[in-house]
């Protein structure tokens, strides 16, 4: 089974993308952690990637699909996966298409976790990391025990720059403009399934696991 979780940034695709992950015990591949992982260990393809993400930007999709083809082309991609963060835009999404009917597949659901963006803007400027250990939290639904100060190693909390209200703003706009067609170009295949992301995380979750099956 292949899937692709779609939805604007904030919207929770990412903790569900990995709940179904477990469940199915298939490989999770997120962009989003390809990128981080560049961007710690300071790669070239990182300082890249950081430079469009700071300013709240989409990272360009020759970066994009080279990554994700070469993951997704791997053993354990095999058997099914579900893609978190990509495709992003419709050429992205008609590579993939290319990609896999060339080895004579396809996607099989399109899972679209929808939530308003006043939601968004609330959940992302909320969120606070630990520069330290990666620990994250958010202010009003996962606090520290002491405000600003991670729980595990006890440093400062810090909020990330691509938390901060202008670049969520700036990222939603992106969205809007750029990945939401993918809604429609997956609804005309007749694989998108959408699904009310302001419900309860577990709720949201056992609607996911009822279109996919046991």
């Amino acid at each position: 089974m292949k899937i692709i979780m779609l939805g604007a940034p904030g919207a929770g695709k990412g903790t569900q993308a990995k709940m179904i992950a477990d469940q199915y015990g298939m490989p999770h591949v997120s962009t989003g952690d390809i990128f981080r992982a560049n961007i710690k260990e300071g790669t070239e393809l990182g300082k890249e990637v950081k430079s469009y993400m700071d300013q709240g930007l989409l990272v360009p999709d020759e970066l994009t699909v080279k990554i994700l083809l070469d993951r997704v082309g791997k053993e354990d991609c095999q058997n099914g996966f579900i893609l978190d963060g990509f495709p992003r835009t419709i050429p992205q999404a008609e590579v993939l298409d290319k990609a896999l009917a060339e080895l004579g597949d396809a996607i099989d659901y399109a899972i679209n976790v929808d939530v308003p963006d006043e939601h968004i803007i609330g959940r992302m400027t909320g969120r606070r990391a630990c520069p330290t250990c990666g620990a994250t939290y958010h202010i009003v639904h996962i606090p520290p025990r002491q405000e600003g100060i991670c729980d595990g190693c006890g440093k400062e909390l810090v909020l990330r720059d691509d938390d901060k209200l202008e670049t969520v703003k700036k990222r939603l706009d992106v969205y809007h403009e750029q990945t939401q067609p993918l809604i429609e170009y997956y609804q005309e295949k007749g694989i998108l399934r959408t699904i009310n992301g302001t419900a309860a995380m577990q709720d949201v979750f056992t609607e996911i696991i009822n279109i996919l099956g046991k």
